[in-house]
């Protein structure tokens, strides 16, 4: 009898579990460390947009210089042929090329961020109204 006794005394009842927080922290630390890489990579992107942005500009008024050097006869060759080159050793493309006198327009365009972007740049010999 006393066995029986002591499997049911209240003192020795088994409690319902109560939850755990065991391994909560190692999710806070995986959640964490996934909003601080998905946040340098949102930097990242921007950065490199905005430098590919400053290489764009910098190509398309070389472009146009060299074209205008070109038109104004200080260097062989056609404008826009001259333009292409320089536009492509910038690794930009071409889009258009136009001269209007001793003016010449270019623009170029690349894709930054599967985005295509235009700069466009002018070159030739300065106005007289100076």
């Amino acid at each position: 009898m006393r066995a029986r006794e002591r499997a049911v005394s209240p003192r020795r009842a088994r409690r319902p579990p109560r939850p755990s927080d065991r391994g909560a922290g190692s999710v806070l630390v995986v959640g964490l460390v996934a909003v601080v890489a998905l946040t340098g990579l949102t930097v990242l992107g921007g950065a490199h947009a905005l430098v590919r942005g400053q290489q764009l500009s910098a190509a398309a008024d070389a472009a146009a210089l060299a074209a205008g050097d070109a038109l104004l006869g200080w260097v062989g060759g056609e404008p826009c042929e001259v333009a292409r080159r320089v536009a492509e050793a910038h690794a930009v493309a071409l889009a258009d090329c136009s001269s209007e006198g001793l003016t010449v327009l270019v623009r170029v365009e690349t894709s930054i961020l599967g985005l295509t972007v235009e700069r466009s740049a002018r070159a030739g010999a300065a106005d007289a109204a100076w």
